[in-house]
């Protein structure tokens, strides 16, 4: 039986690498841990709304969601559809003030004056001020929004009107910049302002600098813009970013629905680039068609997981619409609120406002020893499949100069953002496959007593070992992928890693290579048949209908496999994993994957005791292949690297012994169902 050896010089090189990998991982820790404060957000107009709905005074409500744990109102531009609900200002279509003349409802004779003598058009808006300091800040945002040319004032009388050349309807809900008493009134009561304007139709310099103005002198705690543009976009993002820089105003980004990265709004990767990644953070909110259908305990347990999982740092919580049961609409709402904020302090996080991650990019020295330990990976890879490359170890050593160089020089040129993607896709394919090939190397040797007897214990016992052996291997290939990537686009999802998907097929089939290299599943007298003469053979096989069957019912639990991972949901959760979820969630500071606990790392123990028992290699074959799954699912785990490090960690040990365990008393359990079947 042939030997694998492992070059010594590929192993010092990934241990340097892996050495440098945990310097970058402490960083790591060191970033995320500071970054621990959470803004909890509601919208203005949701709160007043809910005080009318329940006939309550505003500002008793407001003291109310401020004890409750609310930090930040979120308020948008007004439009003269709110001025004119508020009683601010009055904005009426031409059309109706001479329908009004000629039915004789206007009464006042200056403005019948003006009708009588074509002053009034009847395609024009016409705004009547209220309150004078709501009427001079309607104008200047009208003559900023629209110009003089479609804005010009006159008199009736003594009292200033403005026309504007706009359509009614749609003119009612343009935006005409933030109100300042919504402002004060935020101030007054304590909250900070979760500022949200909206962009102007071609955007000019004059425009952006006064919305900065508008905002001067309140508690600003970030700024989201609203819709589709950042203010500025496309020709003026530099002013935008000067203006937040001199202001120190934070960038507030919205994550998408689909829960991966982004909003795409116009303009806002300029302008993270401009303001300094530091400046930046992640808002989330409950899709508006989805919080009807949760129930308020549902609604806070994702809140938990959204700032501890995903580095949300603002939280802007949408009302109910309906009361639950036994509670009046106002209770309901605060139930929620408080129910969130205690969830957000128990996971260790203070309220305010939001913290964000400090500009952190490692050095270029530690990111090319980690470049470095993944080419030797790569190389120790092809020395175990072929006995012709592991023989040939200069021609190893060669291989893996070339290839530290050509990816090394990248990284020290300041670039290499492909090498490194490339690196992190290496490194959580190869580090769990070469991890199971070392347990399968030790298995090929392995020395039983005399007798060939061992225990069932004895099984149980280095099934358990090995599996936390072989973990604690693939855990190498976890610190390298976030060695590879850690820096704070990808903490805040700017840059993603894409080969998720992959990661659940390829250390399956550098496995299954090994493997095939080593045993032989078709016919286990002959020793040291190559695995492309195994693949042959197996190609060649006739097969009968019940073992085509079961390939096709096996292939389909790999294709669901395949569709349930990665950063979107190809296809959805059952109820029960629902609540098994909710359950480990419950039961562990991270909660195990299910497809390590209940899936990889039984299948571990199982292959353990199948080799020890020397079941068919062919049954060994499959166990290990699934038990592969475990393995590079723990690695995977790292990839999404908005989650904190440490988080990610606990997720991958928290599955081990329970995986453990249950591959354990599966052991045990089918042993006793053979010897009590051999009995009768």
């Amino acid at each position: 039986m042939k030997k694998f050896f492992y070059n010594k010089i590929l192993l010092i090189a990934i241990a340097a690498g892996l050495i440098a990998s945990l310097v970058i991982a402490g960083q790591r820790h060191a970033v995320e841990i500071h970054n621990s404060q959470v803004d909890m957000a509601m919208d203005y107009d949701s709160l007043r709304e809910l005080s009318e709905r329940e006939g309550l005074e505003f500002s008793e409500v407001l003291k109310k969601f401020k004890a409750a744990g609310i930090t930040s109102l979120a308020i948008y531009d007004t439009t003269f559809e709110k001025l004119t609900r508020a009683g601010k200002v009055i904005a009426v279509y031409g059309t109706d003030i001479l329908v009004n003349y000629h039915s004789g409802a206007i009464t006042n004779q200056l403005w019948r004056d003006a009708v009588e003598i074509g002053a009034i058009d009847p395609t024009r808006v016409y705004i009547i001020g209220r309150s004078l300091e709501a009427y001079e800040s309607a104008k200047k945002n009208l003559l900023l929004r629209f110009g003089e040319e479609r804005v010009k004032s006159f008199a009736i009388g003594e009292v200033e009107v403005l026309e504007v050349k706009a359509q009614f309807g749609p003119f009612m809900k343009e935006p005409v910049g933030i109100d300042k008493d919504e402002l004060e009134t935020t101030k007054k009561f304590g909250f900070t302002i979760l500022a949200r304007p909206k962009n102007f139709n071609q955007c000019k310099p004059e425009q952006v600098k006064a919305v900065f103005e508008s905002l001067e002198g309140y508690p600003i705690s970030e700024i989201v813009f609203d819709g589709p543009e950042i203010l500025g976009a496309p020709n003026h993002v530099d002013i935008t970013a000067a203006e937040m820089k001199k202001r120190g105003y934070k960038l507030g980004l919205i994550e998408h629905t689909s829960q991966l990265q982004f909003y795409n709004q116009t303009g806002m990767f300029e302008l993270a680039e401009k303001l300094g990644y530091n400046e930046i953070a992640r808002l989330y909110a409950i899709p508006r068609d989805e919080q009807p259908k949760l129930l308020i305990d549902t609604a806070v347990q994702r809140w938990g997981t959204t700032d501890h999982e995903r580095n949300i740092r603002i939280n802007l919580l949408r009302i109910y619409d309906k009361p639950a049961p036994g509670l009046n609409l106002l209770e309901t709402n605060l139930k929620y609120v408080k129910d969130v904020a205690e969830k957000v302090k128990s996971n260790g996080y203070t309220l305010g406002v939001a913290d964000t991650f400090e500009n952190y990019f490692p050095s270029k020295i530690l990111r090319v020893f980690v470049i470095v330990g993944v080419a030797a990976a790569a190389v120790l890879y092809l020395s175990l499949i072929s006995y012709r490359i592991n023989a040939a170890k200069r021609f190893q050593l060669i291989l893996f100069a070339v290839l530290a160089i050509i990816a090394a020089v990248p990284i020290l040129m300041g670039a290499g953002g492909k090498v490194r993607i490339l690196a992190a896709l290496l490194s959580a394919n190869l580090f769990p496959a070469l991890a199971v090939i070392w347990q399968l190397d030790k298995l090929r040797f392995l020395k039983l007593k005399s007798d060939g007897e061992i225990s069932t214990v004895q099984i149980v016992l280095v099934g358990v070992i090995s599996l936390i052996l072989t973990s604690a291997l693939s855990m190498v290939g976890a610190a390298y992928l976030s060695g590879a990537l850690s820096d704070v686009k990808y903490f805040l999802e700017f840059e993603i890693f894409r080969g998720i998907k992959l990661t659940f097929v390829l250390p399956l089939v550098l496995v299954a290579v090994a493997f095939l290299q080593r045993f032989n599943v078709v016919d286990e007298v002959q020793k040291n048949v190559s695995a492309i003469e195994q693949i042959k053979a197996i190609l060649n096989m006739n097969v009968t209908v019940k073992y085509l069957l079961g390939g096709i019912f096996v292939l389909l639990a790999f294709v669901v496999l395949i569709a349930r991972s990665g950063h979107t949901a190809g296809m959805p959760v059952s109820g029960m994993e629902i609540k098994i979820r909710a359950m480990l969630e419950q039961l562990f500071y991270a909660r195990p994957r299910s497809k390590e606990i209940f899936i990889g790392h039984p299948a571990f123990v199982m292959a353990m005791a199948a080799f020890l028992q020397r079941f068919p290699k062919s049954i060994c074959f499959v166990l290990t292949i699934i038990a592969t799954i475990g393995q590079s699912s723990m690695v995977e785990t790292f990839a999404h690297m908005r989650t904190p490090i440490f988080m990610s960690f606990m997720r991958g040990v928290d599955g081990v012994l329970p995986g453990a365990l249950i591959g354990a008393v599966l052991v045990l359990f089918l042993n006793f169902a053979t010897n009590l079947r051999n009995r009768f």
